[in-house]
């Protein structure tokens, strides 16, 4: 199949489903990619967590931190499904900044995750992107705010109204009435804007090496293995990445290594058009897609 016909084919698939998005493929030792609307700007959500890990590891390299330092961490007390790690804690808890790296990366901790920013705040991360030579990824708030839309102030029974207003309040320029799904107020990005940031992880960049050997570390470890993962895992090739999930948005990033040498990024950012918190078919037709695109590239 061409790959006119080939993304003619996903794009209608992805269609049928409710789904829209941004996917990018890139084969790190060629530069050949595939995608679908791979410039596409997107809310990001936890995204951020990768931007934020690569701005800590950097100034921690530096100096201007000590990965040691011990941090006293409020609880965040959620209750709701979803949320993981310290955001669960009932009580105050103290954990070293390297440790935090851990929580909010691999485990994505949101309350982790804002201890981290309260030491590199959101416009330091973004300066520090720049500095590095990463565009394309703006980071402008906390994850507290992620915290603060429709789904936290209903009953669990009533998610669908949370997502229909997510689907229904957006503008055809990508603003939106909730600010997390703003494109001009969010954190924001595309898929080739993260193949970027994956490629500076993978292969060498203005970033440290130590800086990305544990970034790649902490991604390997990601708990979340339910969307891409199912796809691009095997005993011949290993799946390293980060998650994000908010409202009607479903992305993840990643690279999978082949026993071969081979390697690819792979990015995928979705938005569902469907009013519904538990979409099983969207997480496989996500990994379905990038997996065809990953076919193309790799077998031609």
């Amino acid at each position: 199949m061409t790959a006119d016909a080939l993304l003619r084919e996903l794009r209608r698939e992805l269609n049928d489903a409710g789904l829209e998005g941004s996917f990018l493929v890139r084969d790190l030792h060629t530069g050949q990619e595939v995608g679908i609307d791979p410039d596409t700007e997107l809310p990001v959500a936890s995204l951020a967590k990768l931007p934020l890990a690569l701005a800590t590891l950097e100034r921690i390299r530096r100096g201007e931190l000590d990965g040691a330092r011990v941090l006293m961490v409020q609880p965040g007390r959620v209750t709701r499904p979803g949320p993981t790690g310290l955001t669960r804690f009932r009580h105050p808890a103290r954990v070293a900044v390297e440790d935090l790296l851990y929580l909010s990366t691999s485990l994505s901790d949101n309350c982790a995750a804002d201890a981290l920013f309260g030491l590199t705040p959101p416009a330091r991360v973004d300066a520090l992107l720049r500095e590095l030579g990463l565009g394309g990824i703006a980071v402008r708030h906390t994850m507290n705010q992620l915290a603060q839309t429709p789904m936290e102030r209903l009953r669990t029974q009533d998610a669908h109204l949370a997502q229909s207003l997510a689907i229904d309040a957006g503008t055809t320029g990508r603003g939106h009435r909730l600010p997390q799904l703003d494109v001009t107020r969010a954190n924001t990005g595309s898929a080739r804007a993260f193949t970027d940031l994956l490629q500076a992880l993978w292969r060498p960049s203005a970033v440290h090496p130590d800086v990305a050997a544990r970034l790649r570390e902490l991604m390997a470890d990601n708990v979340l293995r339910h969307r891409l993962a199912p796809d691009f895992t095997s005993d011949a090739s290993t799946w390293a990445s980060k998650t994000a999930t908010l409202l009607n948005l479903r992305h993840e990033v990643g690279v999978v290594e082949h026993a071969d040498g081979t390697a690819y990024a792979v990015a995928v950012l979705t938005s569902s058009h469907v009013p519904a918190a538990s979409q099983p078919g969207a997480e496989a037709l996500m990994a379905q897609v990038a997996r065809e695109l990953r076919d193309h590239l790799r077998h031609g």
